[in-house]
Protein backbone atom coordinates (compact mmCIF):
# COMPACT_ATOMS: atom_id res chain seq x y z
CA UNK A 1 0.00 0.00 0.00
CA UNK A 2 2.98 2.38 -0.05
CA UNK A 3 4.78 1.44 -3.27
CA UNK A 4 3.90 4.61 -5.18
CA UNK A 5 5.04 6.76 -2.26
CA UNK A 6 8.28 4.77 -1.96
CA UNK A 7 8.94 5.23 -5.66
CA UNK A 8 8.46 8.99 -5.36
CA UNK A 9 10.70 9.10 -2.29
CA UNK A 10 13.49 7.29 -4.12
CA UNK A 11 13.36 9.83 -6.95
CA UNK A 12 13.14 12.78 -4.56
CA UNK A 13 16.04 11.56 -2.41
CA UNK A 14 18.60 12.09 -5.13
CA UNK A 15 20.33 8.88 -4.00
CA UNK A 16 21.41 6.76 -6.99
CA UNK A 17 19.13 3.75 -7.44
CA UNK A 18 22.11 1.37 -7.24
CA UNK A 19 22.78 2.59 -3.68
CA UNK A 20 19.23 1.76 -2.51
CA UNK A 21 18.12 -1.72 -1.51
CA UNK A 22 14.46 -1.98 -2.48
CA UNK A 23 12.34 -4.79 -1.07
CA UNK A 24 8.63 -5.43 -1.52
CA UNK A 25 6.11 -8.28 -1.57
CA UNK A 26 3.43 -9.85 -3.74
CA UNK A 27 0.02 -9.90 -2.05
CA UNK A 28 -1.90 -13.24 -2.13
CA UNK A 29 -4.70 -12.00 -4.38
CA UNK A 30 -2.08 -11.13 -7.04
CA UNK A 31 -0.34 -14.52 -7.20
CA UNK A 32 -2.21 -15.62 -10.32
CA UNK A 33 -1.95 -12.28 -12.15
CA UNK A 34 0.68 -12.80 -14.81
CA UNK A 35 1.55 -9.09 -14.87
CA UNK A 36 1.72 -8.68 -11.08
CA UNK A 37 5.46 -8.01 -11.01
CA UNK A 38 5.25 -5.56 -13.90
CA UNK A 39 2.49 -3.65 -12.07
CA UNK A 40 4.65 -3.59 -8.94
CA UNK A 41 7.58 -2.16 -10.92
CA UNK A 42 5.29 0.48 -12.39
CA UNK A 43 4.00 1.55 -8.97
CA UNK A 44 7.58 1.77 -7.68
CA UNK A 45 8.68 3.55 -10.88
CA UNK A 46 11.82 1.43 -11.12
CA UNK A 47 13.35 -1.06 -13.54
CA UNK A 48 14.16 -3.70 -10.93
CA UNK A 49 13.48 -4.82 -7.36
CA UNK A 50 16.37 -5.96 -5.16
CA UNK A 51 14.29 -8.45 -3.14
CA UNK A 52 10.75 -9.64 -3.82
CA UNK A 53 8.87 -11.85 -1.36
CA UNK A 54 5.75 -13.98 -1.34
CA UNK A 55 3.72 -12.16 1.30
CA UNK A 56 1.83 -15.07 2.85
CA UNK A 57 1.46 -18.83 2.31
CA UNK A 58 -2.11 -18.24 1.18
CA UNK A 59 -3.96 -19.14 -2.00
CA UNK A 60 -1.92 -20.30 -4.98
CA UNK A 61 1.46 -19.29 -3.64
CA UNK A 62 3.17 -21.75 -6.00
CA UNK A 63 1.88 -19.64 -8.91
CA UNK A 64 3.12 -16.54 -7.12
CA UNK A 65 6.55 -18.08 -6.71
CA UNK A 66 6.65 -18.99 -10.39
CA UNK A 67 5.96 -15.34 -11.23
CA UNK A 68 8.91 -14.29 -9.12
CA UNK A 69 11.18 -16.89 -10.71
CA UNK A 70 10.26 -15.59 -14.15
CA UNK A 71 10.93 -12.02 -13.04
CA UNK A 72 14.32 -13.13 -11.68
CA UNK A 73 15.26 -14.72 -15.00
CA UNK A 74 14.21 -11.55 -16.82
CA UNK A 75 16.38 -9.37 -14.58
CA UNK A 76 13.44 -7.54 -13.04
CA UNK A 77 14.18 -8.97 -9.59
CA UNK A 78 17.64 -9.49 -8.09
CA UNK A 79 16.60 -11.95 -5.36
CA UNK A 80 13.41 -13.72 -4.24
CA UNK A 81 12.18 -15.02 -0.91
CA UNK A 82 9.29 -15.93 1.34
CA UNK A 83 7.42 -14.33 4.21
CA UNK A 84 5.54 -15.99 7.06
CA UNK A 85 6.15 -19.55 5.77
CA UNK A 86 6.66 -22.53 8.07
CA UNK A 87 9.46 -25.06 7.54
CA UNK A 88 6.95 -27.45 5.92
CA UNK A 89 5.75 -24.78 3.51
CA UNK A 90 9.32 -23.74 2.71
CA UNK A 91 10.16 -27.35 1.88
CA UNK A 92 7.20 -27.41 -0.51
CA UNK A 93 8.77 -24.48 -2.38
CA UNK A 94 12.22 -26.07 -2.30
CA UNK A 95 10.81 -29.25 -3.82
CA UNK A 96 9.45 -27.49 -6.92
CA UNK A 97 11.54 -24.36 -7.40
CA UNK A 98 14.13 -23.57 -10.06
CA UNK A 99 15.53 -20.63 -8.06
CA UNK A 100 15.85 -21.19 -4.32
CA UNK A 101 14.48 -18.50 -2.01
CA UNK A 102 17.25 -16.43 -0.45
CA UNK A 103 15.45 -15.30 2.65
CA UNK A 104 12.54 -15.97 5.00
CA UNK A 105 10.95 -12.94 6.57
CA UNK A 106 9.19 -13.94 9.78
CA UNK A 107 8.56 -12.88 13.37
CA UNK A 108 11.76 -13.12 15.43
CA UNK A 109 12.68 -11.43 18.71
CA UNK A 110 14.18 -12.45 22.07
CA UNK A 111 10.90 -14.07 23.16
CA UNK A 112 10.64 -16.06 19.88
CA UNK A 113 14.11 -16.87 18.59
CA UNK A 114 13.17 -19.62 16.07
CA UNK A 115 16.46 -21.48 16.49
CA UNK A 116 15.24 -24.74 14.92
CA UNK A 117 13.82 -22.85 11.95
CA UNK A 118 17.12 -20.99 11.53
CA UNK A 119 19.02 -24.29 11.57
CA UNK A 120 16.71 -25.61 8.83
CA UNK A 121 17.23 -22.45 6.78
CA UNK A 122 21.01 -22.55 7.22
CA UNK A 123 21.12 -25.98 5.57
CA UNK A 124 19.39 -24.41 2.56
CA UNK A 125 21.62 -21.31 2.54
CA UNK A 126 18.67 -19.13 3.52
CA UNK A 127 18.64 -16.48 6.22
CA UNK A 128 16.06 -15.02 8.59
CA UNK A 129 14.78 -11.49 8.19
CA UNK A 130 13.13 -10.49 11.45
CA UNK A 131 9.93 -8.50 11.61
CA UNK A 132 8.54 -7.54 15.02
CA UNK A 133 12.24 -7.56 16.07
CA UNK A 134 11.29 -5.75 19.29
CA UNK A 135 8.37 -8.04 20.07
CA UNK A 136 5.76 -5.69 18.65
CA UNK A 137 7.06 -3.01 21.02
CA UNK A 138 6.18 -5.09 24.09
CA UNK A 139 7.43 -3.02 27.03
CA UNK A 140 7.83 -6.15 29.15
CA UNK A 141 10.27 -7.56 26.61
CA UNK A 142 12.12 -4.29 26.01
CA UNK A 143 12.48 -3.63 29.73
CA UNK A 144 13.84 -7.07 30.61
CA UNK A 145 16.52 -6.57 33.30
CA UNK A 146 19.26 -8.04 31.11
CA UNK A 147 18.66 -5.35 28.47
CA UNK A 148 18.60 -2.57 31.04
CA UNK A 149 21.86 -3.78 32.57
CA UNK A 150 23.60 -4.11 29.22
CA UNK A 151 22.28 -0.73 28.07
CA UNK A 152 23.88 0.90 31.10
CA UNK A 153 27.14 -1.00 30.55
CA UNK A 154 27.49 -0.01 26.89
CA UNK A 155 25.89 3.43 27.00
CA UNK A 156 23.08 2.36 24.71
CA UNK A 157 19.31 2.04 24.91
CA UNK A 158 17.51 -1.24 25.61
CA UNK A 159 16.28 -1.21 22.01
CA UNK A 160 19.82 -0.86 20.68
CA UNK A 161 20.92 -3.82 22.79
CA UNK A 162 18.13 -5.96 21.30
CA UNK A 163 18.97 -4.90 17.75
CA UNK A 164 22.65 -5.62 18.35
CA UNK A 165 21.66 -9.09 19.60
CA UNK A 166 19.78 -9.66 16.32
CA UNK A 167 22.81 -8.72 14.27
CA UNK A 168 25.18 -10.97 16.20
CA UNK A 169 22.61 -13.78 16.07
CA UNK A 170 22.73 -13.61 12.26
CA UNK A 171 19.29 -12.09 11.77
CA UNK A 172 18.56 -9.51 9.09
CA UNK A 173 16.65 -6.99 11.16
CA UNK A 174 14.07 -4.44 9.98
CA UNK A 175 12.87 -2.24 12.85
CA UNK A 176 10.15 0.15 11.79
CA UNK A 177 9.94 3.74 12.97
CA UNK A 178 8.57 7.10 11.88
CA UNK A 179 10.68 8.95 14.46
CA UNK A 180 13.91 10.34 12.90
CA UNK A 181 15.77 10.10 16.22
CA UNK A 182 14.81 6.44 16.58
CA UNK A 183 15.79 5.73 12.97
CA UNK A 184 19.26 7.20 13.55
CA UNK A 185 19.60 5.29 16.82
CA UNK A 186 18.66 2.05 15.05
CA UNK A 187 21.76 2.44 12.87
CA UNK A 188 24.08 3.30 15.76
CA UNK A 189 24.85 -0.32 16.60
CA UNK A 190 28.35 -0.95 15.29
CA UNK A 191 30.61 0.58 17.93
CA UNK A 192 30.15 -2.22 20.47
CA UNK A 193 29.70 -6.00 20.65
CA UNK A 194 27.96 -8.29 23.10
CA UNK A 195 30.08 -11.04 24.63
CA UNK A 196 29.29 -14.74 24.19
CA UNK A 197 28.09 -14.82 27.79
CA UNK A 198 25.74 -11.88 27.18
CA UNK A 199 24.40 -13.46 24.01
CA UNK A 200 23.72 -16.63 26.02
CA UNK A 201 21.82 -14.60 28.65
CA UNK A 202 19.57 -13.21 25.95
CA UNK A 203 19.13 -16.64 24.36
CA UNK A 204 17.75 -17.83 27.71
CA UNK A 205 14.83 -15.39 27.36
CA UNK A 206 13.25 -17.46 24.57
CA UNK A 207 9.63 -18.42 25.33
CA UNK A 208 8.45 -19.35 21.81
CA UNK A 209 6.03 -16.45 22.26
CA UNK A 210 4.62 -14.93 19.09
CA UNK A 211 2.54 -11.76 18.76
CA UNK A 212 1.12 -12.66 15.35
CA UNK A 213 -0.70 -15.94 14.81
CA UNK A 214 -1.84 -17.08 11.38
CA UNK A 215 -5.01 -19.12 10.95
CA UNK A 216 -6.60 -20.81 7.91
CA UNK A 217 -9.45 -18.30 8.13
CA UNK A 218 -7.04 -15.37 8.11
CA UNK A 219 -5.13 -16.75 5.15
CA UNK A 220 -8.37 -17.24 3.24
CA UNK A 221 -9.28 -13.60 3.89
CA UNK A 222 -5.92 -12.53 2.47
CA UNK A 223 -6.70 -14.36 -0.78
CA UNK A 224 -9.98 -12.53 -1.28
CA UNK A 225 -8.72 -9.19 -0.01
CA UNK A 226 -7.70 -7.00 -2.95
CA UNK A 227 -5.72 -3.96 -1.79
CA UNK A 228 -6.72 -0.81 -3.71
CA UNK A 229 -3.15 -0.36 -4.95
CA UNK A 230 -4.20 1.61 -8.03
CA UNK A 231 -5.70 4.18 -5.68
CA UNK A 232 -2.44 4.70 -3.80
CA UNK A 233 -1.43 8.31 -3.33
Amino acid sequence: MNEKAVGRAIKKSGVPRKEIFLETKLWPSFYEQTDAVEKTLKRLDTDYIDLLLIHQPAGNYIAGYRLMERAYKEGKVRAIGLSNFTATQIQEILDICEMKPAILQTEVHPYSQEQKLKEFLAKENMVIQAWYPLGHGDKVLIQEPVFSRLAEKYGKSNVQIILRWHIQAGNVVIPGSKNPDHIHANFNLFDFSLSDEEMAEIAALNKDKRYYTSTPELLERYVTMVPPVDEQK
